[in-house]
């Protein structure tokens, strides 16, 4: 099995580990080389940073191999409605922000749901266990986790607890493997960020409604 993925390092080196035990022949690129690259001498192609970049259809879009994408920040449908044309790959979302992709689980969506047969294919040709979801900005679980990264970050705002005590509390009180804060740091606090802003753009739930404090590092691009 042929492999093409392109994105930043923290993310290809992830996906690395989460094919070591596919034998496949798996290589790496970054956007400069997309226009050389004859992207349909590949099996499958991973874009681990189309948030980013959604431009990118424009490589993708008339292919006839499948084609996975990050895509948290944003939806497939709405990239494709931005794109214009008809989309002939079979393009499948995927939570690929850092600390996701390694996981047990994959998190996927689908633009077209005919090509769920095609998913399943190609799950089973990499031996990943994978959950299928709705087509939504967040997706599911960084919804959840960046939901609690932020109220964690009203917390320490207001000067309930300190940024050590809640990483400390909940890892023992909730088992987690890491705190919070730790975690955002390892994802990063852009993409916590900016995850949250496009959630709250896409419901204006309050509940995505983002913290000063985050919004105060990221502007500043400072970890916790």
């Amino acid at each position: 099995m042929k492999i093409l993925a392109r994105g930043e390092k923290i993310r290809t080196e992830e996906l690395k580990l989460k094919l070591s035990s596919v034998v496949c022949d798996l290589k790496i690129i970054d956007d400069t080389d997309l226009s050389s690259a004859n992207l349909n001498d590949y099996d499958l192609i991973f874009d681990l940073d189309f948030d980013e970049h959604p431009e990118q259809l424009n490589f993708y879009a008339v292919l006839t191999i499948p084609v996975i994408v990050s895509c948290v920040k944003t939806q497939l449908a709405k990239a494709v409605h931005d794109y214009g044309k008809k989309v002939d790959c079979t393009l499948i979302g995927m939570n690929c922000l850092p600390t996701f992709i390694n996981r047990e689980l994959a998190e996927v969506s689908l633009f077209d749901s005919t090509s769920t047969p095609k998913l399943e294919s190609i799950m089973q040709q990499l031996n990943w266990k994978y959950k299928l979801i709705e087509d939504r900005v967040g997706m599911v679980t960084p919804r959840i986790i960046f939901m609690i990264i932020n109220e964690a970050c009203y917390t320490v705002q207001e000067g309930t607890a300190t940024l050590q005590d809640i990483d400390t509390s909940m890892k023992l009180g909730t088992n987690y493997p890491i705190g919070p804060f730790e975690w955002a740091n390892k994802i990063g606090v852009k993409h916590v960020y900016e995850t949250l802003e496009a959630i709250y753009n896409d419901n204006h739930d309050e509940r995505y409604k983002i913290c000063p404090l985050l919004k105060t590092k990221y502007l500043k691009r400072e970890s916790f």
